[in-house]
């Protein structure tokens, strides 16, 4: 299941995500796996769920984001919760392959993993692809 958390900059997407982490890493019987392009919120998560820098990957578009959620999943079949903090700046703020993202992320996450995305842009923006995952 894909979960998406939209707003422009400052309206509090990734606060809102932050309390979810903390929230979910109190409560799960599973892993839980925050990825970011950067270590900002290395302070503000709980130690339970692991964070992932896509810097240190050199991870940019679409394809290298799905490969890298794929190899991640793949790689550990105890994850019940993946977040992704800032999908837009990885993939340099295109939104015409965003849902054909969505949508192989949902297929390969399946019922079994709960997948919480911020996209920091007006939602009014977004493809008509990608309004069913609000």
């Amino acid at each position: 299941m894909i979960k998406l958390i939209v707003g422009t900059k400052g309206t509090g997407k990734t606060k809102a995500m932050i309390e979810n982490i903390n929230a979910v890493t109190k409560t799960t019987s599973g892993n839980v796996v925050v990825l970011e392009k950067s270590m900002q919120l290395t302070y503000d998560i709980d130690h339970a769920a692991r964070l992932v820098d896509l810097n240190e990957y050199n991870v940019a578009g679409y394809d290298m984001m799905y490969g890298f959620v794929a190899g991640v999943l793949a790689g550990n079949y105890d994850i019940t919760e993946l977040y992704i903090d800032g999908l837009l700046r990885v993939v340099d703020h295109d939104l015409t392959g965003l849902g054909k993202f969505l949508d192989d992320v949902a297929a390969i996450a399946g019922e079994n993993v709960n997948v919480t995305i911020t996209l920091s842009t007006a939602p009014d923006t977004l493809p008509e692809d990608v309004k069913k995952y609000l």
